[in-house]
Parts: structure tokens; sequence; C-alpha cells
């Protein structure tokens, strides 16, 4: 967690994320990259040079003086804050910025249920969740001071998420936090008995870990879609966050065998952090 990338448009919920991106990085030191696509329209790029050329710089003089305005904050008092203005049109190329900087994570902000539903139909979130190859951590409000203490990490426990367990559960043990690992099983082509979900389990961990120590830390529940057994269980269990993994290009709604809705986005009120699969 030294480097953490924060985009920027200037709203209440991009403070938010630079909220938590502060009490994430005071732990250990870290930077935080305050990142603002300066997006520039079609009409702009297709000017003569110098008429352009005079519109970028001035956009970009507008959009430093505003980012200095919004990083005089004094939860960013003892941080360290590099501002970068980017001229990328499209949201995907924030894991550029995060390839280039070497960057842990990616912290952006959400409008909660609204920005979730816009979320999917090709908003800046989408794009940067499905093209980021660093986690994703969105936040819908302020969190607390003492920030995340509980965890679900929801997992199908196939061999093609060894990856994004071991990343996840490396990023929650260095942050201390109590881990549920969590296993839904629903009606349908995917239903196990019991002992074929504990017989899968002990597989994974053990391809995982090298060993099934962890077996007695899953939990297993039982419901009509997998994003109602995981927004029941992190009611039950107090969670504070949400963890699941993404194919990527695919989006969130194709992270388990076959597919889920977009409700578990939509309709939790958690924080969600996205691993790439």
């Amino acid at each position: 967690m030294k480097k953490i990338i924060v985009p920027i448009d200037f709203s209440e919920h991009s403070e938010y994320a630079l909220e938590a991106a502060a009490l994430l990085v005071k732990k250990n030191g870290g930077e935080i990259l305050a990142l603002h696509m300066l997006e520039l329209s079609d009409v702009v790029l297709t000017q003569a040079d110098s008429e352009q050329d005079m519109k970028a710089v001035f956009y970009l003089k507008l959009a430093e003086k505003k980012f200095e305005e919004f990083l005089d904050k004094p939860y960013l008092q003892d941080v360290t804050v590099t501002p970068i203005v980017k001229h990328f049109k499209v949201f995907s190329e924030v894991n550029d910025v995060a390839l280039e900087h070497s960057v842990d994570m990616i912290v952006m902000g959400s409008h909660g249920a609204s920005g979730f539903s816009e979320m999917f139909v090709g908003s800046n979130t989408e794009k940067v969740v499905r093209n980021a190859t660093v986690p994703v951590l969105v936040v819908k409000d302020h969190l607390p001071k003492q920030m995340f203490e509980n965890v679900v990490f929801a997992c199908d426990f196939s061999e093609e998420s060894v990856k994004a367990y071991i990343n996840a559960t490396a990023l929650f043990n260095e942050l201390n936090l109590d881990i549920h690992l969590l296993y839904v099983n629903v009606p349908g082509e995917g239903f196990r008995s019991s002992e074929e979900m504990r017989h899968k389990v002990s597989q994974f961990l053990q391809t995982a870990d090298g060993n099934s120590d962890n077996l007695d830390k899953v939990r297993y529940v039982s419901d009509y879609t997998v994003e109602k057994g995981i927004l029941n269980y992190a009611a039950n269990a107090k969670a504070d966050l949400i963890a699941v993994s993404t194919h990527g290009r695919k989006g969130i709604a194709h992270f388990f065998e076959g597919s889920i809705s977009e409700d578990l986005a939509n309709h939790s009120k958690l924080p969600v952090i996205t691993f790439k699969l």
C-alpha cells in the first residue's frame, strides 16, 4: 500500500475516495496520486493545432487551479499527494497510469445504488474496474477513522480464482483484517452438497496456501442468488467491506461460475473491493 491512485472529478464522492486513501497511506507513509482525467471534447481535438494548443493549455491551467483548491484538506496534512492531470478521453486508461507508477491500489467514489446502476452501463467506474490489473476499492460515503475490521471475501474456489485469493488475503493480512471466506451455494446446476463444497474448498486451499489450515475459516451459505447470499452474510457478520474477484473486461457480473447480476454492487451499502483474476 505504498502508492494509491484516486481519480478526481471534484465531486463529493471523489472526496470520499481521497479521504479513504489518506487513511490507508497514513498507516505506512505511502503516497497518493490524485488523478484528474482532462477529457477534451472532439471539437477541441479536431481544431487547428494552434487553436487546439491554446484551448488545451487553458483547460489544463483551470484544472490545476481547481486541483489545488480541492486538495487543500485537513486530512491530507502529513500525506504525500502528487496531482496528475492527463489528457485522456477514457477512464480505462487509469490502469496505464497505475502501471506506469507501480501503483498498489485504485480508490474511487460512487453514488451508491444509483451510481453503481450507471456503472454497469458504461460509466467511468466500470471502465476502471474492468481494465484495472490492481485492486479497485469503491467507496460510497465517509469511512470511519478505524477503517476496516471485518471483510467478506466471496469466492467460487475455482482454480482461476487462486491468484485473486492470494492477492486479496495478502492485502487483508497486511491491513490486519478479520477475513471471512465465503462460499455461496445456490439452486441449479451449480448446487453442491456440503461434502462436495468442503472437498472443493479443501483442494483450492491446498493449491493456494499449500495446506488446508484455513478450511475452518470458510463459511458456507445457501441462498437464491449469489449476491443475496453475500449481502445477507455480510450483514449478519457485521462486515464493513466486501471483496470479490473479476474477470476484467467481462465485468463483475461474471466473477462466479456462470454469472451474477449487478445487484451485488447496486444494493451493497458497504465498500466493495475487486481483484483481477
